[in-house]
């Protein structure tokens, strides 16, 4: 199902539609002030990767560049990038996880309230409780 996007020239608000499909007869019909007078916007794409793919690209050095795992927020992250290319299997909660865990560092210590990431839940562990 396509889905398009417009940009309206009165209100200059966006509005989206999903049709049926491409050849359908389609009069968009701004979303917010009802105006005909909108613009098409090139949208992005979403492209499927397999999951060798995926790990093919966290396994590049060059996605290590710019890491200091003496920094926090620079791990942080490398977190949240491992956690968007690993999608679902990393948890739901897995950013918020890793802002809550951030939160701790901003009082003092390089390991938060608790010295560590002990108690730190980041979406499930591996054998032992020790992912990280």
């Amino acid at each position: 199902m396509p889905i398009y996007e417009y940009r309206c020239r009165d209100c200059r608000r966006l509005s989206t539609f999903v049709t049926l499909s491409v050849g359908a007869a389609f009069e968009p019909l701004c979303q917010h002030c009802g105006s005909t007078a909108l613009d098409r916007l090139v949208s992005r794409v979403a492209i499927g990767r397999s999951e060798e793919s995926r790990m093919d690209s966290l396994a590049d050095p060059s996605a290590l560049a710019g890491l200091d795992e003496n920094d926090p927020k620079s791990m942080a992250r490398w977190m949240k990038k491992m956690g968007r290319e690993m999608g679902e299997d990393a948890g739901e909660n897995f950013d918020q996880n890793i802002d809550e865990a951030m939160a701790g560092t901003e009082g003092g210590s390089p390991g938060g309230e608790n010295g560590g990431d002990e108690g730190a839940d980041f979406g499930g562990t591996g054998p032992g409780g020790d992912d990280f």
